[in-house]
This record gives C-alpha cells, structure tokens and sequence, in this order.
C-alpha cells in the first residue's frame, strides 16, 4: 500500500505549530537536542516568508512550499531511524537548493557536517537536471553532465546520509506531481523507476523502495496500476476477514509452541510486485499466491524455523513457492523466510517469518546500522559495508569508462536476480552476472588484476579463461607481471567474456595506447579476416568511407582500440564492389536489365528471375553461402550454375556468354545449409583431428569430407574439411574456435581450390 502523507499540526493563523510538530518526532525517533530541530524549522520557515516567490521543480500549481517539504523529508527519514544532523540537513536543503537560505549560512549555525550534507544533496541534485523523457538516454551525455553523476557518486560514498536524504526528497516529489502535468509527472516517474528505487533498494531501504516503486508505476503505466488496484479492491473485506481468522489460529500455535513475544500481522501486497509477478510468471492475478499474506516476527534466528515448522504443520506447503534467504541472502542483505501455504477453505495465503532484527534490516536497510550500532549484530555491520563498497565500485567504473548512458543499466542490472556468487581466495565473496567468466572475475577483482590476467584456477584446479564461473567456485586469478589484456577476449564470439562492464574496461585500456599502435593492430585484424573469409581485393579506403570513416587508417584505430567491431568490416567488406571492376559493372548492367520478379521455391534454396524453379547447383569453384552476392548461369545440361559473383570463372564468362548469365537470389527458407571448404594448417600432434571434428560437433555442423596431408619432417599438418554452413557468421565462429585450439597456425576458408 502506498504511504500517504502525514499531516502538520497547525495553529489557528493556519501556519505550522513546530513545537507540536517537533515533539510529535521525538515519539519517532529518540533526538537528544530538541532545540535544535525546532532552530531548524523555525530557520526554513523565515527564509520562505523573506525571500522572493520563486517556481521549483515541481511548479508553482502543486501547492507544496520548500519549508513544507523540508518537514515533510524530516518525518520520512525519522521511520529510517537517521540521526539528529541528517533531519537538519533535510528540513534546510530545500530552503537552500531553492536560493531561500543561503548554504554558508546554514554552515556557521549548525556547523560543517550540515552543509557538507545539503552540498552533497545539492550534488546529486544534478541528476535531476539530466532528465530526458526518453528511457534511453535518461542521463545526459556532455562533458558537464558525466561531471555532475561523478560528483553524485562521490557524494554517496563519502557519507550514505546524503542519499537518504535524497530518497527522502525524491518521495515528497513524487508524491507531489500527482496535481501536475502529465508531461511532469512522466519525467519525475521516470526519473525515479530508473535511479531511485533501484538505489533504494540496493540500500535494503524496503519502506521507501515500494512506495517509490508503486508511484512511479501509477504514472507510467496508469492502465495497468489501475486495473490491479482494483483487482485489490474488490472483496476487500471478505480478505481481511480471512486474515483475521488466519492470524488467530497461527498466534494460538505459536504461543503454545513457547515463542510468546511474537509479532503476527496481515501483509499489504504492493501494487508494481504484483505487476512484475504477473509479467515474470506469466501468471493471471488470481494465480498470484501472495495477494493473501501473513508476516511473523519472531526474537531469535531458532525461532524462525520453528515458526517455520508450525505453519507447515497446520498447512500443506507448495514447495515450488518456498525460499530460505536466511541461509541464502539476497544480494542487498534481505534475509527472511518465505513459504507459501494451502490455508483454511483451501486458500493460497503466503507467510514471511523472519526475526525483529532482519525485520528492520528488510524495512529501514542500511539505517539499520545506526539502530544496532554498538551491538555484536555482525550482520548489520557486514551488510552495512556491503552496500557502501557496491557503491564505491560503480564509482570505479564510472570514473574508468566515464559513460554515463550506462549508469541506469548497471544500477538496474544490480538489483536483478540473475547472479552468481563465488569466493575470492581469501573467502570473499563476490557476485557476478549469470555466465561470467574468470575474466569477467579478475575485472571485477581490480581492473590491474583484469589487465594482467593469464589464467585462473577454480577450487586449485586450472580452467580455461572461457570457464563459465558456478555460485559457489572459488577463483584464484594467475596474472603475469607486465601483462595486458588480449584483443580476442574483446571477441564475442570466443567466449572470453560476458560482462558489459569487463568488455567496457578492456576497450579504455586499448584506448589508451597511441593511435599509430591501434591502426596497425587493427589492419592486422582486417587483413587476416578477410584472407581467412577469402574475400580477396577490397579497397580499404573505399571500405573506410562506407563505415563512416575519413581515411582507413582511422578505421583501423577504431578498431583497435574496440570502437568498432571485426564483424562490421568484414560485412561492409562482403558488399563492397570487387576486383575486376570494369567486369563487374558490365555483369551488374547485364543483370539490372534482367530482373523480372523473383520465384522462390527451387531445390538448392535459390530463387530464380524470370524463369521458374529450374534445376539449380551451387558452383564447386567458389562454393557460395547465403550472405554472398551471387548469380546464375545457364547450363547445358545441369540447369542453372549458381556461383559468387566475384567467381573468376563467372568474370571471365561474362564477356563471352552474357546471354546466359541470369540474376539469381537467396530464397527465404530456414537453415538451409551450403557446403564450404575450409583449411586448417597446424604442426602435427596426436589428437589435433580429434580436437577439431570436436568443434564442430560443438557447434552442430556436419561434417561432409575431410582430407590431411601431413609432412613428418616438418612436422606439420594440413586439414581441408568439407561442411554444411548455413549463415556467414557461424563460419566464422567456426574459424576462431578453430584458431584457438592448441598447435594450430591458420584457419582460412578456401576458395577456387587455392
């Protein structure tokens, strides 16, 4: 259920009672100097009745004044149980943020721990400032922008009060622009869903991440906040009623179990965690098990599974709705019981069962700290550091990629549940993206660890670097003094890495080298794909301008340093016009001139212009694949030829037998395969065949024919292979992998039987 919010004391000119109000907060929150609440208060409120009217953030229509929402910031942080100077700080940043108060002011009366936390709001402010109403670019991409998130960041790892504050701010304006323009209230909403409450939530800030969540989902997709809220409406009464009597039989069993100082409640279900179940299960809402909920809170972490043991007891459990995140936290600390029961009259009813402790840990998240500071609660305190270090290691990144656009994504990709733990070789530990790998590990380790990483053991045992990391290894990095990282690990398609942070990282590193190493590393690159694709003669300067690039040196610097990927030139490459030109023009002119409708449907795969479904060959002197330009010729007595068209026999027959060169396309059907040769030189070791037909076999190719030659006394081999390839880029994938083995030289695909 959304918070709703608390009404001021007023006096009888209609103006605020801070006296009352002040010692309404002390029943909140134990604060030993009143006095300095109310010097506050009364502070924020002279400064708005002497300073000129000025429109906020929120606009001049909503009817919400900065000393207002100073007290209202104040009542919010006062639940998270923050200490006296967080609560000045908040009542005086709006005076401050809206130029009613000056900051240096605030600094000589309350002192420097004050303004040094309305100057780190203040900072943070600047995301707001960023707000696009488009999802994409969220935050802004000018040098001034990404110094103003650098900024915000640092705020919040100097001192965490700073982003309370900011949470408390960003509740009071959300709930404010319910009586504002749409067009406001989408971008405060936005705002919010993207940063906020993901923040609020890694924090373990539960009592503002649902009202955040639930707000900003009520503005941004109103149909549907609509349509569950009434959903919850309907048999309100009959659903209470089940609780009460569910309450009563479960208070009844606990204490006659000896567990006397429980707390048993009805749960409230959030509107935006119904949505997401519904849309994560693919579920209707009356599927949904825990719009009936119970919470038990219990003094002792035994008490907790004895509780466990009575509700299971009274009710048959769904065993597919159970989760210990006592034995197994949730990235953000939240520690609990979940299980999900067949209640009286046969009714699903979902029960949390968790201690007092873990219960404030759940609520009030990181402030839990300040409650149980000075208590041997070891948790609290571990938990506490946690979120302060996932912190400090967005900043990292931050500061080493200075990519703002991606600060949404990583704060959102951290809140996901798709992770993996595993130990550093000191116990610690450390969660990942689903599919890391060691690499992926070092980088996330110190990114001089990433840099200079050769290799990596799991449990002692040395894996490859494309490992695919479990929950549970432990991973020690070996790395070489001096080292750098490869270039193949920026290739998708060896697996090396699968983090968009580690790919990030790799790409500043190769930024940093001069652009005359970059140029030549990547013409390296290029000319080695392209002689292993055979695509022979292309001009690379031709090639720079179709990827936008003035000259093909400064292709090739991009390419080096990761700005633009192998598999984007080697495309622009298979497009571009071949050798022979004057050739291929005239063969382009003969085929224009000859291009009726096309019509799919012959053996081979091939649609044909003009002429029905013909019999079709795929030409063994340049052996074609979907993806190359091709074209048909006339046969005398095996139908239509199809071959490249950069095919030197096709060139050379287009002078002499243009009447029988015909136009010829891929036709549309599903992974239709073509055979290519490819041809592996390597120095000769027992195992290499087998090592090869085991990639292929990997990647489900089949294997038409297969030819070695191998020379004993230079101990080399060569393996020329036969099979069926049904798109371009899985050939190529095929070639690293290959190229990866152990012994072998070059890969390359054949052509014209060279």
């Amino acid at each position: 259920m959304v918070q709703v919010r608390d009404h001021h004391p007023i006096k009888s000119d209609g103006s605020i009672d801070i006296t009352v109000w002040a010692q309404d907060l002390t029943e909140e929150l134990d604060i030993n100097d009143v006095s300095r609440i109310k010097k506050a208060c009364e502070m924020a409120e002279f400064a708005l009745q002497n300073a000129s009217d000025t429109d906020d953030e929120w606009g001049g229509d909503v009817g919400v004044d900065c000393f207002r929402t100073g007290l209202e910031m104040a009542v919010i942080l006062a639940s998270l149980k923050v200490n006296e100077t967080t609560l000045v700080a908040a009542i005086l940043y709006r005076s401050v943020r809206e130029n009613k108060l000056p900051l240096e002011q605030v600094g000589k009366t309350f002192g420097p721990t004050v303004q040094q936390l309305i100057n780190g709001v203040l900072q943070m402010a600047a995301i707001s400032n960023l707000q696009s109403p488009t999802r994409d670019n969220v935050l802004g991409q000018t040098d001034g922008q990404l110094s103003n998130v650098r900024k915000m960041l640092v705020s919040l790892v100097d001192d965490v009060s700073v982003a309370l504050i900011k949470l408390a701010e960003r509740t009071c304006a959300i709930r404010a622009v319910k009586n504002s323009d749409r067009k406001k209230r989408y971008l405060v909403s936005r705002e919010v869903f993207d940063v906020y409450a993901p923040l609020a939530h890694r924090l373990g800030i539960g009592t503002i991440k649902w009202e955040l969540e639930d707000l900003s989902f009520r503005y941004l997709q109103p149909n549907s906040y609509k349509q569950i809220a009434s959903l919850l409406d309907e048999r309100r009464r009959d659903r209470q009623d089940y609780i009460k009597r569910v309450l009563a039989t479960l208070n009844q069993s606990v204490h006659e179990a000896g567990i006397k100082q429980a707390d048993i409640m009805g749960r409230a279900k959030h509107i935006y965690s119904i949505w997401r179940k519904m849309k994560r299960k693919d579920i209707e809402f009356s599927q949904v098990y825990d719009v009936r909920a119970v919470r038990i809170l219990v003094p002792e972490l035994t008490d907790c599974y004895t509780a466990l043991g009575i509700v299971h007891g009274l009710w048959r459990n769904i065993p597919q709705e159970f989760d210990d995140y006592i034995a197994t936290p949730k990235e953000n600390g939240y520690r609990s019981l979940h299980t999900a029961v067949i209640g009286p009259e046969g009714k699903v009813v979902e029960i949390q069962i968790r201690t007092f402790a873990m219960h404030d840990e759940a609520e009030l998240g990181v402030c839990a700290h300040w409650l149980y500071k000075g208590t041997d609660t070891k948790s609290n305190s571990t938990s506490y550091e946690d979120k302060l270090a996932w912190l400090r290691q967005v900043l990292e990144w931050h500061d080493e990629v200075g990519d703002s656009s991606a600060l949404v994504d990583q704060v959102r990709a951290d809140v996901e549940q798709d992770r993996i733990y595993v130990f550093t070789p000191d116990g610690h530990v450390v969660d990942l993206p689903n599919g890391a790998t060691p690499v992926d590990f070092a980088y996330r380790v110190h990114t001089e660890v990433g840099n200079t990483c050769r290799g990596a053991k799991i449990h002692g045992r040395i894996v490859p670097l494309t490992y695919r990391l479990q929950t549970g290894d432990q991973v020690n990095v070996l790395t070489s003094k001096g080292g750098t990282p490869s270039r193949d690990w920026m290739n998708p398609n060896l697996g090396y890495v699968n983090s968009g942070r580690t790919r990030a990282k790799i790409a500043h590193f190769f930024k940093q080298l001069d652009k005359e190493k970059n140029a030549a590393a990547g013409r390296q690159s290029v000319e080695r794909e392209l002689r292993r694709m055979a695509l022979v003669g292309v001009n690379d300067e031709q090639l720079a301008v179709s990827l936008n690039f003035k000259l093909a040196d400064d292709m090739y610097a991009a390419l080096g340093a990761g700005d633009l990927r192998l598999a984007q030139i080697t495309n622009a490459a298979q497009n571009q016009i071949e050798p022979q030109l004057k050739r291929r023009q005239q063969l382009d002119l003969t085929l224009e001139n000859r291009r009726p409708q096309r019509i799919q449907g012959s053996a081979d795969g091939i649609s044909i212009a003009g002429v029905g479904n013909l019999l079709t060959s795929l030409a063994s002197c340049c052996q074609p694949v979907p993806g190359d330009d091709i074209v048909g010729f006339i046969t005398l007595h095996r139908g239509v030829s199809v071959h490249r068209q950069d095919c030197q026999n096709i060139i050379n027959l287009a002078d002499k037998e243009q009447h029988r060169i015909i136009a010829v396309d891929w036709a549309e059907r599903e992974e239709q395969t073509y055979p290519v040769d490819i041809v592996v030189e390597a120095f000769d070791r027992a195992g290499l065949i087998n090592d090869v037909i085991l990639v292929l076999g990997q990647e489900k190719v089949n294997v038409r024919a297969m030819n070695t030659v191998t020379d004993s006394k230079a101990n080399s081999a060569t393996i020329t292979f036969t099979i069926d390839i049904a798109r371009l880029e899985l050939l190529g994938r095929i070639m690293d992998k290959v190229n990866q083995l152990a012994n072998v030289l070059d890969v390359r695909r054949q052509k014209d039987g060279n």
